[in-house]
């Protein structure tokens, strides 16, 4: 099974990592580390089936904008954050988002015939630091921005600070992309992988349970669920990243029926961004 990507992007000092950090392990610090790129992968059984999660946690003001480009390409599911307290954030999420859209749809556009139609993607936007007195951009101004947008954007206040609707934002995202519900931080077994040792999941029960387990209760099948962060984990390289979008484009193109080369044009796409970065790359 290929990995699935979430890609958390934002503006600077909204609390994205504090998000991450929740999601995986129930954790907050207070203190600000400016975040470049953090990459983390976790693991789940899920009724006897294994998914592997790879997160991305990286800046929206990314220095090489064709980086930034193919990682808006291999991303499956996006977490677009921005401070309560802050409409610049906001605004630029909004600008995020048609950015994503726009490379998705562009990278599909060698594969489809006639009038280009913007993609499906799963994103979930989060207000964070609802908790904040001060606030610069409201509720129901988001949501309304949702409404207008296809079914797959969603929208939840959130507080990283307080813990406040963390699981249900990942929660929602889960529910867009179709995804098993059991990924959310509040619907498994939390597992710890002790440092420098393999990541394993807990041995599966017996297969003969399997054809059981239609008739157990939604509390019991929740509790077969388990999932366990994966230690000393490194983001994979360019050449993989692209190896998995052929993969995907390619699987995607045949489910569709539509022919073409995905392969070329995604070379394309980021050989031309790769030239544009040679350009502009200043040594200061």
């Amino acid at each position: 099974m290929l990995p699935l990507n979430i890609l958390l992007i934002t503006s600077a000092r909204v609390g994205k990592t504090s998000l991450v950090a929740r999601f995986l392990g129930n954790k907050f610090e207070d203190s600000y580390t400016p975040t470049i790129e953090d990459f983390h992968r976790k693991l789940y059984r899920i009724r006897g089936e294994v998914y592997q999660l790879d997160l991305l946690d990286t800046s929206g003001n990314h220095p090489f904008p064709a980086m930034r480009r193919l990682s808006f390409l291999t991303g499956d599911l996006f977490v677009l954050v921005f401070g309560m307290d802050c409409r610049e954030s906001f605004e630029e999420v909004i600008r995020l988002r048609e950015q994503i859209l726009e490379t998705k749809a562009s990278a599909s556009s060698g594969n489809c015939r006639g009038r280009r139609q913007a993609p499906r993607v799963p994103m979930a936007i989060a207000g964070n630091k609802c908790d904040r007195e001060l606030r610069t951009v409201q509720a129901e101004e988001a949501t309304a921005y949702c409404a207008t947008q296809d079914s797959a954007c969603v929208f939840m206040e959130t507080s990283a600070k307080k813990n406040f609707h963390v699981d249900d934002l990942f929660y929602e995202l889960f529910v867009v992309a179709n995804l098993p519900l059991e990924m959310a931080p509040n619907h498994h077994k939390r597992v710890n992988a002790a440092f420098g040792s393999p990541c394993t999941l807990p041995p599966t029960s017996s297969q003969s349970s399997r054809s059981k387990k239609c008739t157990l209760s939604i509390k019991r099948r929740l509790s077969d669920a388990c999932g366990v962060v994966a230690p000393n984990v490194r983001r994979p390289s360019i050449r993989t990243d692209l190896m998995i979008m052929r993969t995907k484009t390619c699987a995607k193109g045949e489910g569709d029926g539509v022919g073409g080369s995905p392969k070329l044009n995604l070379n394309r796409l980021v050989r031309s961004n790769a030239q544009t970065d040679k350009r502009s790359c200043i040594i200061q």
